[in-house]
């Protein structure tokens, strides 16, 4: 099942007990908030149907995983309630995540920035390929990693996120990410990544689903308020989103973008 979304889509395919999920957007996979609604929507339905037993999510193409949130919507964002409504895209998607009761795989092909980042932490286990490295740019806009913060601080802990979230200009290698237990493997080339993930992928539709959904739980323990919890972050990046300081540097970012399309070659 395709369902295209300006000039993106979100693609969910079974196959043998396996369901994989994949989102596409021409501008570095970002997610405007049509995407991240289909995603939270795709992944809800995968882990309910009785013949999926695991759930394998990845990015279309062979370069960047994910460009986080999307540019243009942000730079549309007039009252702090459309703010909300799109940070809640965030929160729904990583709360999606945490609910469902089988386990989630990520496949991480490229780089992965902001919003990417937490897609990928809310996820049960990450096998990315060498040089998928990280960055959380969202303090250079002014906002802050305030809805994806707290998912990347679960599973890379406190010390670790601040590095990422403080030096928002700076990446951090593949290396690092997979030394904070962000990725749980890290392979040299896209085959091996591949192979890793089938051969996980067939291991776990042999398990008992019953004790997948109790692990699951075990695992997520904690976050039950989550619901609630990831929201009210929402509402703080709203916040933020409507200053002078983010207009003016969402402004300039898009402007350095449009720059380089046209002459990709400076």
């Amino acid at each position: 099942m395709i369902h295209e979304i300006q000039e993106g889509y979100v693609k969910t395919e079974m196959h043998q007990g396996v369901t994989t999920i994949e989102f596409f957007h021409p501008q570095g996979n970002s997610l405007p908030y049509k995407i991240l609604d289909e995603l939270a929507k795709s992944i809800h339905v995968a882990g309910h149907d009785d013949e999926c037993r695991v759930i394998v999510l990845r990015s279309a193409g062979e370069g960047v995983f994910c460009s986080g949130a999307s540019f243009d919507e942000m730079a549309n964002i007039k009252t702090e309630a459309e703010g909300v409504h799109f940070f809640s895209g965030f929160a729904n998607v990583i709360n999606a995540m945490r609910k469902c009761p089988r386990v989630i795989i990520v496949r991480v092909q490229g780089k992965c920035i902001g919003g990417g980042v937490g897609l990928v932490a809310a996820c049960d286990y990450a096998i990315a390929v060498s040089g998928a490295d990280v960055r959380l740019s969202e303090l250079a806009i002014g906002i802050g990693p305030f809805v994806v913060g707290p998912v990347i601080e679960r599973k890379i802990n406190t010390a670790a996120f601040s590095q990422l979230a403080i030096d928002a200009a700076s990446w951090r290698s593949s290396d690092w990410a997979k030394r904070r237990n962000l990725y749980a493997e890290l392979h040299p080339d896209i085959t091996s990544m591949d192979e890793a993930i089938l051969k996980l992928s067939i291991f776990l539709t042999h398990t008992n689903p019953k004790a997948i959904t109790t692990l699951k739980n075990d695992l997520w323990k904690g976050t039950e308020h989550w619901d609630e919890f990831l929201h009210e972050r929402a509402a703080i990046s709203s916040r933020l989103v409507l200053s002078e300081f983010s207009k003016n540097a969402i402004a300039a970012f898009k402007q350095k973008m449009d720059a380089r399309s046209k002459h990709p070659a400076n």
